[in-house]
């Protein structure tokens, strides 16, 4: 009879448990400034297209860089880079303060303060163009390789705890505390991510062969394209969440549809990460990595038909079920995702194939802010949130058609 499996194995190494602890409040102060900062944007300015370009003014230098931040993942230290961008990233709440602050004192326009808020938010896209593939390729080299699914479990579960109690704080903390309070507790967080980063051990890394740069960067292409689970993989997830994210249009449900305030924000915007974070406890225990490929589409077919039921919800309960569900669905095609991106890959280049993925997955998320914001200005809300299922559904068909072959792959082989 096999030994019942560890479920702490991951964490019981010192360095993967810090950084997943920096994981966890690098999220969290993401996420009380993303919600301070929609919410009171729109409640300025009643635009569904300034929720948009938000997403936009991050994503732009994001993609534009995240090569670059794969390239110099994979030829220097990983560590490094990812101390010095939170050291850039420390002033840009204090900047978000300064600005509210000064237009609160009658001192700057409307459009004074929105070019502002745009401004540090491509600081900040900038600064994750560079942090995100040093970040994601460093895991693989805190574990021992059978325990990549385990860990990518526990990684997404530190990153869903900030996603749940970081919106809700944010909405307490702007209803209750205020903009000014909230900043400056994002700046404490960004603080204690530095200081955690600072704690891991000194450690090296194998370097990329070739200096050239476009050959390098072409390597991580290439690889990806002839690695069909892995292209399909990132390219399901680009496709899902450009279309079918609703998270971009949340601050218009809160304060016009479902008439709920900003804590009622945070509530929306931490329901799909309780319904993930619930998910991601049973995966510890129940890995999705059998029957991976197929276990992938389900999810995401799961993940656009709740998000079909949240766009015709006008009760907050079960909104808060159908948000809690598509969390709980993109949880399960994560931990796969992730566990392909990390077994896959060659060592050496786990940085630019981090690069790549976050340039088309993690961009996505932005990109899909843009595209719901512009979608709720000309089409509404409403009509906007179902197109995005809608497409997603399309998705997975033809994704399930033309993938035939993948139901086969065993991804538990490639563990041992």
């Amino acid at each position: 009879m096999n030994p019942a499996p560890d479920v702490f194995a991951a964490l019981r190494y010192r360095d993967f448990s810090i950084v997943t602890l920096n994981q966890f409040c690098l999220t969290l102060a993401i996420l009380i400034q993303e919600i301070i900062v929609a919410y009171s944007l729109y409640h300025i300015t009643k635009d569904p297209l300034t929720l948009g370009l938000i997403g936009l003014a991050e994503a732009i230098p994001f993609i534009a860089l995240s090569l670059w931040g794969g390239y110099f993942a994979d030829r220097f230290n990983k560590q490094t880079i990812m101390k010095i961008c939170l050291l850039f990233a420390l002033p840009l709440p204090l900047v978000l303060y300064a600005l509210f602050h000064t237009y609160a004192l009658g001192q700057i326009t409307v459009n004074s303060l929105s070019w502002g808020i745009y401004a540090v938010i491509f600081g900040l896209g900038t600064v994750r163009g560079f942090y995100n593939p040093s970040a994601t390729s460093l895991k693989p080299f805190l574990i021992p390789r059978q325990l990549y699914a385990n860990g990518a479990t526990w990684t997404t579960i530190g990153w869903q705890s900030g996603v749940i109690i970081g919106p809700m704080l944010g909405g307490f903390m702007l209803a209750f505390l205020g903009r000014e309070t909230s900043f400056l507790t994002v700046a404490v967080l960004l603080a204690i991510c530095f200081i955690l980063i600072n704690l891991l051990q000194k450690r090296s890394f194998p370097k990329i062969e070739s200096t050239n740069l476009a050959e390098s960067l072409g390597e991580g292409f290439r690889f990806i394209w002839k690695t069909k689970i892995v292209l399909w993989a990132i390219s399901l997830d680009l496709v899902s969440v450009l279309f079918g994210g609703v998270i971009a249009l949340l601050p218009i449900f809160a304060e016009d549809i479902l008439k709920i305030g900003p804590e009622g924000l945070g509530y929306l915007r931490a329901a799909p990460s309780i319904g993930a974070l619930i998910t991601m406890l049973a995966l510890t225990k129940f890995p999705p990595t059998q029957h991976a490929w197929r276990n992938m589409l389900l999810a995401v077919a799961g993940f656009g038909v709740f998000t079909l039921l949240f766009a015709f919800s006008n009760h907050i309960a079960l909104s808060l079920f159908a948000l809690a569900m598509t969390g709980a669905c993109d949880s399960i095609s994560v931990v796969i995702r992730q566990t392909i991106l990390q077994l896959y890959p060659p060592e050496n280049m786990r940085g630019r194939i981090a690069a790549v993925n976050g340039m088309f997955v993690s961009s996505s998320n932005e990109l899909g802010a843009f595209e719901s914001g512009l979608a709720a200005k000309y089409f509404g809300t409403i009509m906007a949130t179902v197109l995005g299922g809608g497409i997603t559904l399309a998705v997975v068909v033809v994704s399930w058609i033309k993938t035939q072959d993948l139901f086969g792959v065993n991804i538990t082989e490639k563990e041992h």
